[in-house]
């Protein structure tokens, strides 16, 4: 894995986790002192637009496409084998991007089958909106390839407890328990930070697991100060010159 050269601060965020939500992106940003925050953007230009200066975004949705072939995202590969069968399903397979501008599922899938050999997941069409909008801001905003890293959040939980995935289902109140432990563990406002952002939206608009999500990047970044790791430790670039690549936390020892 190669580390993730540290990028200058911003002032009023340093360090950020964003988690897609039904409303448009929920954000958190912790400060160098500690001081957080948290706030939903309906689109990812605007929250780029507000946080773009920030050292680091840590964004659960993908980035950096292959458009055809069999081979697929390493990443992807790699990450599942990291976090072995119990949480391996949580890395969905990403669409090809020309799959992207389908207008149903059936055309979608069917692009998707001619171009890599896989039919398209209903987890995957549910979030290919999302996957487009980043996909046409890394195109459109070139300085967004300097800031916003793709995470898998189960892969940040993996790195956060010393290389071990977590043991339950994150919608089950055992999951939530071991989740919301470990978080504290690195940063001991996060039930504040949580309980906060969970009365300030409704369910409709963010749900508890967007919430806990956002926190979880932004304290991966927050917790190393920006040093990160890449998955794969080769950089596979996809034809927009887009590094195809997850980050997680570079904690000691690691």
């Amino acid at each position: 894995m190669t580390a993730v050269s540290k990028l200058r601060s911003w002032q009023l965020g340093d360090f950020v986790g964003v988690d897609g939500c039904r409303r448009g992106w929920f954000a958190v940003w912790i400060t160098e002192t500690g001081v957080w925050s948290h706030r939903i953007f309906e689109s990812v230009d605007l929250l780029f637009g507000q946080l773009g200066d920030a050292s680091h975004i840590l964004i659960d949705m993908q980035i950096g496409l292959v458009d055809e072939g069999t081979q697929g995202r390493r990443c992807e590969a790699e990450g599942r084998k990291l976090l072995g069968p119990a949480r391996r399903s949580s890395i969905f397979v990403s669409p090809s991007r020309l799959s992207l501008a389908a207008s149903t599922y059936g055309e979608a899938s069917r692009i998707n089958r001619e171009k890599t050999g896989r039919k398209l997941s209903k987890q995957t069409w549910w979030i290919m909106p999302k996957i487009r909008e980043v996909d046409e801001l890394m195109e459109s905003r070139p300085e967004a390839r300097e800031r916003l890293f793709e995470v898998n959040i189960e892969l940040l939980f993996w790195a956060l407890n010393e290389s071990h995935a977590m043991k339950h289902y994150k919608k089950t109140a055992q999951g939530f328990s071991e989740r919301m432990e470990l978080l504290n563990h690195w940063f001991p406002q996060s039930t504040d930070l949580y309980e906060d952002a969970l009365s300030s939206y409704l369910r409709k608009h963010v749900s508890r697991d967007d919430i806990v999500d956002a926190i979880a990047a932004a304290i991966s970044s927050f917790a190393t100060r920006g040093e990160l790791q890449e998955i794969p430790s080769e950089r596979q670039i996809d034809l927009k010159g887009l590094p195809m690549r997850m980050v997680i936390p570079r904690l000691p020892g690691a």
